[in-house]
Formats: C-alpha cells, sequence, structure tokens
C-alpha cells in the first residue's frame, strides 16, 4: 500500500509541474453580492431493501464521524473501517474549477477546511462501493486539462494551512534556497468516513458571476471511502468562506426520507458588509469563541451556547461541563452538517432518553430493531393509533434567547415500512467515569432537516428558522 501511494505522488508531482506555467484566467466580473449553489442530499434513491440495515449505517458512520471530530489528532492513516453498504447520509454541491472550468460534486461539510476533489485519471477510491457509486467513474478533476493548475509551494504562505507554520523546516531543498521549487509537502486528512490523500493546487474557483484566482484546493490522488470530494466549511484559513472572504452562508437541508425523489434546495453565499441586521423571522445565538486548545482542529468548529435541553416541557439535568467547553475543547455542542445523526455525550444521552422514555409511558420497546439498528430507544406501534402517540417535544435553548423546537419526524424515525419507530440520536460508551473528550453534543444534519440556518461569520453568530426546504 506505501509503495502505491508513493508511485502516486511521483506521478501527481511530475504531473502537475509541467503546469508551472499556466496562462492568467479571464478578466472576472465585478464583485456579486450572493452566490447561490443547489443543495442535494447523496444518494437520494432507497438504498437498501431492508431500511433497518440503512438505519444501522447512519448511527454507525454518524458515530465514527463524532469520534474523528472529538478526537481529532487521532493517527491512524489508512486503517481498515468498517465498510457501510449505504450512505453516510451527506448533502452535496457542485463547484467548478479550472480553465476552462471542471464540475465537480462536494459533500457540504462545516466541521472540515480543506476544500479537495478527486483529482488526476489516476485517481483511487478503496472501499467506495456505495449504491448507485461506480468508483470507476468517480468525477475528477484533470489539472493538465487546467491552464491555470499550479503546484503550491513549500514557501507559500498557504502552505502552512494545512501543513503548520513549521512547514518549511520540513523542506529540505528551501532550507538554505531563495528561490525554491519544491511543491507543499502531500496532505493526509481523516474523516468519520474515511480519509484522503494528495497535493495543495493553487486553482481558479468559478461562479456565473466572478472569478476566484489563486484558491488554494486539494488534488487527492488516494481516498477510503470518500466516493466525492469535500468542500470545508469550517472557520480555518483554508475553508471556503474563509478564502472567499464571506460574510455569511445559508443553507436549507431538504428531507432526507429514503423516498425522497432527487430534488435540491440552496446553498448561498454572501459577500460584502450584511452590516448588524438581522433577517425576519429568525432566531439567533452567538457563535461561542472557540476554546483555547492545544489541539488546533477544534478551533474549526462552529460552537453554540447551549443552555439546556427540554423534553416534554422539563428541562434535563445536564452537568455544566458538557454545556460549557472547557479551556482544552472539551464539552460544549458543535453544529455540523457533515455529521448525519445528533451525537451526545453518554450522560447527556442517558439523561436526554431517561426523560423521553418517562413521556413515552409503557409504549412496547422494539429491543430486536433495537439491536440490529444501533438506535435506542425504539417503540412498537403496531395497533396503536398514531394521532394517541404522544411523542415529546425536544428543544434546544441557546445563549440569547433562541428555541430550537424539532419537529419529531427530525428525532423520530420510523424503521422502513414496520410499525416501529425510533430515536435517531446516537452515544457511545464515552471516554471513562467523569470524563470528555472533544465536544460533548454535536448537531448533525438529520436534526437540521427543514430548517433554514444562516451562519452570519461578519456577526459571528447562528441563525435559524423552521420552513419547508422542497421547492
Amino acid at each position: 500500500m506505501a509503495a502505491s501511494l508513493l508511485l502516486s505522488l511521483i506521478f501527481l508531482t511530475s504531473t502537475l509541474s509541467l503546469l508551472a506555467s499556466s496562462s492568467s484566467p479571464s478578466k472576472a466580473t465585478p464583485n456579486p453580492t450572493t452566490f447561490t449553489i443547489p443543495l442535494t442530499p447523496i444518494f437520494t434513491k432507497h438504498p437498501s431493501s431492508d431500511p433497518i440495515k440503512t438505519l444501522n449505517s447512519l448511527a454507525s458512520a454518524s458515530l465514527t464521524r463524532a469520534h474523528h471530530l472529538k478526537h481529532p489528532k487521532s493517527k491512524s492513516p489508512l486503517a481498515k473501517t468498517k465498510v457501510f453498504p449505504h450512505s453516510y447520509g451527506g448533502y452535496s454541491i457542485s463547484l467548478s474549477f479550472g480553465t476552462p472550468p471542471q464540475t465537480i460534486p462536494f459533500l457540504l461539510d462545516t466541521g472540515s477546511s480543506l476544500v479537495w476533489f478527486p483529482c488526476t485519471s489516476q485517481y483511487l477510491c478503496t472501499d467506495c462501493n456505495f449504491p448507485n457509486v461506480d468508483p470507476s467513474k468517480i468525477p475528477s478533476f484533470i489539472p493538465k486539462l487546467s491552464s491555470s493548475s499550479k503546484i503550491i509551494g513549500c514557501k507559500n504562505p498557504k502552505c502552512a494551512w494545512i501543513s503548520g507554520p513549521n512547514v518549511v523546516s520540513r523542506c529540505q531543498d528551501c532550507t538554505n534556497s531563495e528561490n525554491c521549487t519544491q511543491a507543499c509537502p502531500p496532505y493526509l486528512l481523516q474523516y468519520g468516513s474515511g480519509s484522503t490523500l494528495g497535493l495543495s493546487l493553487s486553482e481558479t474557483l468559478n461562479f456565473p458571476e466572478k472569478l476566484f484566482t489563486d484558491f488554494l484546493v486539494g488534488c487527492s490522488i488516494f481516498s477510503t471511502r470518500q466516493p466525492a470530494g469535500i468542500a470545508g466549511f469550517g472557520r480555518s484559513p483554508e475553508s471556503l468562506p474563509s478564502q472567499l472572504g464571506l460574510s455569511k452562508f445559508s443553507y436549507c437541508l431538504i428531507s432526507r426520507s429514503l423516498d425522497d425523489k432527487a430534488e435540491s434546495s440552496d446553498l448561498v453565499l454572501y459577500r460584502g458588509s450584511s452590516s448588524n441586521s438581522k433577517t425576519s423571522g429568525l432566531s439567533y445565538t452567538p457563535f461561542r469563541k472557540n476554546p483555547v486548545s492545544n489541539n488546533s482542529a477544534f478551533l474549526e468548529y462552529y460552537y453554540l451556547n447551549l443552555r439546556k435541553v427540554i423534553v416534554g416541557g422539563k428541562s434535563v439535568n445536564i452537568p455544566y461541563k458538557y454545556l460549557v467547553p472547557d479551556s482544552n475543547g472539551n464539552g460544549g455542542t458543535i453544529v455540523d452538517s457533515g455529521t448525519t445523526l445528533t451525537f451526545m455525550e453518554k450522560p447527556v444521552f442517558d439523561a436526554v432518553v431517561t426523560a423521553i422514555k418517562t413521556q413515552m409511558g409503557n409504549l412496547p420497546r422494539a429491543a430486536d430493531v433495537e439491536a440490529k439498528s444501533g438506535l435506542g430507544p425504539c417503540y412498537n406501534l403496531a395497533g396503536v393509533k398514531l394521532e394517541k402517540v404522544k411523542f415529546p417535544d425536544l428543544a434546544f435553548h441557546f445563549k440569547g434567547g433562541a428555541k430550537l423546537e424539532l419537529p419529531v419526524v427530525n428525532y423520530f424515525a420510523f424503521a422502513g415500512n414496520s410499525s416501529v419507530v425510533c430515536l435517531t440520536i446516537v452515544t457511545d460508551s464515552g471516554s471513562g467515569p467523569g470524563q470528555t473528550v472533544g465536544p460533548a453534543i454535536i448537531l448533525g444534519n438529520f436534526q437540521q432537516q427543514n430548517l433554514y440556518v444562516v451562519y452570519d461569520l461578519e456577526n459571528e453568530r447562528f441563525g435559524f428558522r423552521q420552513q419547508s426546504c422542497n421547492k
């Protein structure tokens, strides 16, 4: 495996080195205020004849993703990972890079920052046999077809965005050279669902109204379980919002019901000052200042100030340390479009589930579905009139008075066509008695369905309202 990766990098370097002298892109039009991009759920067709397996894959993938977000320094490059036969529940956008432009699909991810695409005709993706995905036909960017492709050099300040501030010391050819042409070291990134390896490019990002030149983008030539590129919307310098200088961005995630048609909603990018005005009908809560942590990965997350969780009108008893992150980034709540099912640290999850069980009364549990799906509690509603089932309300109260009151379909789901419903929030065995590592709560995209949300970067706040996202 290591040999094949080395050969791939050598091939990639030799291919891209031919692009050092590239022509300039055409003159751009004046700065627009907004850009609108269609936003689509990945794999909207029903991925399995067994819906319980589908729920299990979403639960398992959400836990793997949560572990990655909570332990971003864990080192297990290209490690073997359980292969889930279904989608991991993401939403995709299409972006166009290069001169002339090549359009590539990307997973929208607010929990990471680098933008990267499958790259070159030699791109290899292992464990990518998802439904409706043929690994040999994954769309790839071809640098040699773009006159604006350039390798990011070791001394380029943007190289440090990925490789760290001391990267020049790792570039042997640059130590005593003023005219260093050595490429920025290869990156290896890990996600909850897989990993990717490649080199850094300077490219042109194309929108109909404007071109953004000298955009740092990852050219990945080897990945595991990553059937599409990732558009990082996190808070680090290499993210798309940071590189474009966005004042805010918004999206509305359409329903992820398994029988949905291939519909899309909009991701809207805003440039220029938006002042301090608030959009009518939105509730706002300020982003929490990211913790000063030895783990710089936590700095790219969008932390929210969660005050309390309400179940059935009653506040759940959650210890303070889980609601507010400490100086090392342990505890607190982040919002992440790349996580499917909301994750809660076990003490938080147990408190919420205890409250839900109390509210649900004596409804029979579906233990067999719980064991197969990895979700719980699950209830068997066979013979029960649905209108008589009183699902407890679930709400999150944030600093500033904002209340996120979730519709029942955003936290309970039917196991296919059966009469069993399961709570779509997950947890794991935890970090040990009285311990928490990384964010304690991760608000995933399943719980964001049919919410219009705004990441107001200029004013450091998060806004939301309930609405139908289907056009």
